[in-house]
């Protein structure tokens, strides 16, 4: 794999030693694998760009090919978008040209999705007949009874749908979704809860205008104000938990089989959405124990995009908050605060990172370390 060795970044304990397992896991990968190059489609959107920020220089992945309309093929890539994120725009990227989403032309092991779900709808399933693994962000095949809707902490036993998958559409690729972005953020939390019997959960999002990407939401709209409606999301939210929780019984995926109940909110944030949750639970746990069960949730997949810690704890009584929190974990971990009697909690998490193209990022990785690409 080219430049592995200078750029794998492995996790140290707190006295500065390597962890075993990224040791043992570096040579995994130096021994068996060639470089796995990917691309990405839709590169020049809002989910696009984060695509590369994330892979521009990642320890497991080549970067080759930026996809988009055919409006923005055989341009570079700097003149075929508008980069709108912080960080700087990578100058071989810019110097990139882009290319049209056809499977012919994108030379990929791994294409990362951040199309709408229309278009994704037919490219997507081009790229896996065409032998391609597609990591998608984009909604269309999430509630596929054959198509993982994956969160590698939550249920990475889901992937054993890509067999399935292939069997019966006849395809060599595959297609892995990551959840929308306000289910990531719940179901991180709820993981770890399950173990007290959850009967009922109850969400309020305030969600990020960046959720609607950049021409999204029209700022007479926003600004002084909250919308309380996102068209579609209560139903992602409601659907997409229970089959991210539910149990994989070797052929399909068994709904959790507790209630999930929504309401969904626009706010005048740029990144960051935040939820108040409110759960039921058979074992009737204290704020102590769900607070513990939170600290203690550490799926350890040893992972290049995985924090350091899946959630973090805010005891102040005014966090967590999206301007504050939103990049703990270089955008990866999940915020949450107020635990109290009920059970009740804030949670919130960085959407265009954790919530879009980091998520997809992790379900490429973890199926690469379970070989499975």
């Amino acid at each position: 794999m080219r430049n592995l060795c200078g750029r794998l970044s492995c996790r140290s304990n707190n006295d500065g030693r390597l962890k075993r397992s990224s040791i043992i896991l570096f040579f995994f990968l130096l021994i068996i694998m060639e470089t796995i190059t990917v691309g990405i489609l839709g590169a020049t959107g809002a989910v696009g760009q984060r695509f590369i920020e994330a892979l521009s220089d990642h320890p497991w992945f080549e970067l080759t090919a930026l996809a988009a309309s055919e409006r923005s093929a055989g341009k570079p890539y700097s003149r075929a978008s508008n980069w709108r994120l912080s960080s700087p725009l990578p100058d071989e990227i810019g110097e990139q040209v882009v290319v049209s989403m056809k499977p012919e032309e994108v030379e990929a092991d791994i294409v990362f999705s951040a199309l709408p779900a229309d278009v994704a709808r037919t490219v997507e399933p081009a790229f896996a007949r065409a032998g391609v693994m597609v990591a998608s962000n984009a909604s269309a095949f999430r509630q596929e009874p054959d198509v993982p809707l994956l969160i590698p902490e939550v249920n990475s036993d889901h992937l054993g749908l890509l067999e399935i998958q292939r069997e019966a559409r006849g395809w060599d690729g595959a297609i892995v979704t990551n959840p929308n972005c306000s289910v990531i953020m719940l179901a991180v939390t709820l993981k770890p809860l399950m173990q007290f019997g959850i009967t009922d959960v109850k969400v309020a999002t305030m969600q990020a205008v960046s959720g609607a990407g950049y021409d999204g939401v029209a700022s007479m709209a926003i600004l002084d104000n909250v919308v309380p409606y996102i068209g579609g999301e209560e139903e992602k939210v409601e659907n997409e938990a229970q089959k991210l929780l539910g149990r994989f019984d070797g052929s399909s995926v068994v709904d959790a089989e507790f209630d999930v109940s929504a309401s969904c909110h626009r706010v005048p944030v740029l990144d960051g959405h935040t939820e108040a949750v409110w759960i039921t639970m058979a074992d009737d746990p204290t704020p102590a124990e769900v607070r513990d069960a939170f600290l203690n949730f550490d799926p350890g997949l040893d992972l290049p995009t995985e924090p350091e810690r899946v959630i973090i704890v805010r005891d102040e009584p005014d966090r967590p908050q999206p301007r504050l929190d939103r990049d703990a974990g270089d955008g990866m971990s999940v915020s949450v605060g107020r635990i109290r009697n009920g059970i009740r909690y804030i949670a919130m998490g960085h959407n265009t990172v954790r919530g879009a193209a980091g998520a997809s990022v992790l379900n490429a990785e973890l199926m690469l370390k379970s070989r499975l690409l």
